[in-house]
């Protein structure tokens, strides 16, 4: 399968390393929107074409499918190109900033027939995955999740500490994986999402802190706590509190409630969430299926995430 990546920073390259370890999948094409950097990783990734322009990309002989790592402005726009142009796309979290653009992005998947997935990763984390299992089989059933959502990021810089070139937003992105997981862990969608937000950052306009309140119709509560002032350690931590045991959840590592470590090394085929999150991409096209995290069974949280916002 040929496919090309649109991003060429942190999470673009986190594609690509998980990429490499996937059996037939061959990466012809990136675009890029900074010129040297774009370069470098293609070179480093033995990329053979790139460019700084989406269209040439969707132009390169053989293209199945696009993943795109790009700013959250610009997912709408791109996967609908992508889809347009007749390619299955990955969009990464989250596939728009807005609800209406998110419903643009189902609308045109409806019309195309094509495989268009957002890029949920908790849904494929070992540590999730492991509690989503015992949900199934009937053996948890979800109480409360308290969730921490921390970094400290006081000016405008990714993951790797280089400059980002657009504004990271702790509903629309950070929330947008809990939001998701909630539902899809207790099978219900909110019927109670509210929010409160701290105060403004004068030079990137976008609330540092933040506290997410959500209620399913069977009474499951979910408490979400966001900042990007937190000094100390980073990321995303849950807690899963169950009728049947806790589990706390370290992005792919799993403990229980006295904080001993729980074995999902044999879960699923990688113990590398993003790699999990392709490999059902490119196994959704292969096998002419819809994905799952697909735009479809994801837009419920943008709606959800919309709600939040007009609390705030």
């Amino acid at each position: 399968m040929k496919v090309g990546l649109a991003g060429q920073g942190a999470f673009g390259i986190k594609h690509l390393e998980a990429i490499a370890k996937i059996p037939g999948i061959e990466v012809i094409t990136l675009t890029g929107g900074n010129p040297d950097a774009t370069r470098e990783v293609a070179q480093k990734f033995a990329i053979p074409h790139w460019t700084g322009d989406l269209a040439e990309s969707l132009k390169q002989p053989g293209l199945d499918a696009m993943l795109l790592a790009t700013p959250t402005q610009m997912h709408a726009t791109q996967a609908i190109q992508c889809m347009r142009a007749g390619k299955h796309v990955m969009i990464e979290i989250p596939m728009a900033d807005n609800l209406a653009d998110s419903e643009k992005i189902v609308q045109v998947q409806k019309e195309t027939g094509l495989v268009a997935m957002a890029g949920h990763t908790r849904r494929f984390n070992p540590s999730h995955q492991w509690v989503h299992k015992k949900i199934k089989a009937g053996e948890l059933r979800v109480l409360q999740m308290d969730v921490q959502t921390y970094f400290f990021r006081r000016t405008n810089m990714n993951a790797l500490g280089k400059p980002r070139s657009w504004t990271d937003h702790l509903l629309w992105h950070h929330a947008c994986h809990t939001v998701d997981l909630f539902a899809y862990q207790t099978g219900e969608a909110a019927s109670v999402a509210r929010g409160v937000q701290g105060p403004m950052h004068p030079d990137l306009k976008i609330a540092m802190d933040m506290s997410i309140q959500m209620k399913t119709p069977k009474g499951a509560v979910c408490t979400l706590s966001l900042s990007f002032n937190n000094e100390g350690p980073l990321g995303t931590f849950f807690r899963y509190i169950c009728d049947n045991g806790t589990y706390i959840c370290r992005y792919d590592d799993l403990f229980d409630g006295k904080n001993a470590q729980i074995d999902v090394s044999k879960v699923d085929v990688s113990m590398n969430g993003i790699e999990l999150q392709d490999r059902e991409f490119f196994a959704a096209i292969r096998e002419g299926r819809e994905a799952n995290g697909s735009v479809q069974q994801v837009i419920s949280a943008m709606r959800t995430l919309d709600r939040i916002e007009k609390s705030l």
